[in-house]
């Protein structure tokens, strides 16, 4: 069991680059939402790219081992803000699969949301995920990130032309997220939640 001083430390947080398409457009918006999260004192980041992992082309036992580093890094993290677009009114299947390689893992931490996308901001997208995570037990936070047309926001160097909106969101979805990722991580400490749920 953790001790109380342990809550003190930085928490893990897990951004992960939820698509994984030809061309896309995450990396621009996750780096820069890390560039901002990294100022803060009180996280540790892991950039957990879905491009980076070995997606297995059918759900079983051979994906589940190839899919291990990435329950590791998941297992390991405090909270999550996950970077998503929204692709026909929905988020990508890439997520989706990547999600659903992980059970435990999820349990009882919080989660955020950088979402972009056309007029939506990528908010439909959102509100599917949270259905998601619900049934994995996790926490997702009220506030998130949401660019609207998020492609027009930034230059070709990934410097956002109009900062400032933005930057009040990620501040308020960052201290949310933090806030619950510290609540929760004392009470896994002191009661292991999987002693609770149901897989």
């Amino acid at each position: 069991m953790s001790t109380p001083a342990s809550n003190h430390s930085p928490i893990r947080l897990a951004v992960i680059v939820g698509s994984t398409r030809e061309g896309r457009f995450g990396p621009t918006v996750a780096n820069w939402f890390v560039d901002h999260a990294s100022q803060r004192g009180d996280l540790d980041i892991d950039v957990v790219d879905l491009a980076d992992f070995e997606l297995p082309s059918q759900f079983g036992q051979a994906g589940s081992e190839a899919m291990a580093p990435f329950r590791e890094r998941i297992g390991l993290a405090d909270a999550f803000a996950v970077v998503t677009p929204e692709y026909n009114h929905g988020y990508p299947a890439s997520l989706k699969q990547a999600i659903d390689f992980v059970n435990v893992e999820w349990h009882a931490k919080p989660v955020g949301f950088v979402s972009y996308g056309g007029i939506s901001g990528g908010l439909r997208a959102v509100e599917q995920l949270r259905l998601v995570f619900a049934e994995l037990h996790a926490v997702t936070i009220r506030d998130g990130v949401s660019l609207h047309y998020g492609w027009n926001l930034f230059d070709e160097a990934g410097s956002m032309h109009e900062p400032e909106n933005p930057l009040i969101a990620v501040k308020m979805m960052l201290d949310e997220l933090t806030w619950f990722a510290r609540a929760l991580r004392t009470a896994r400490a002191e009661r292991p939640y999987d002693s609770l749920a149901v897989a």
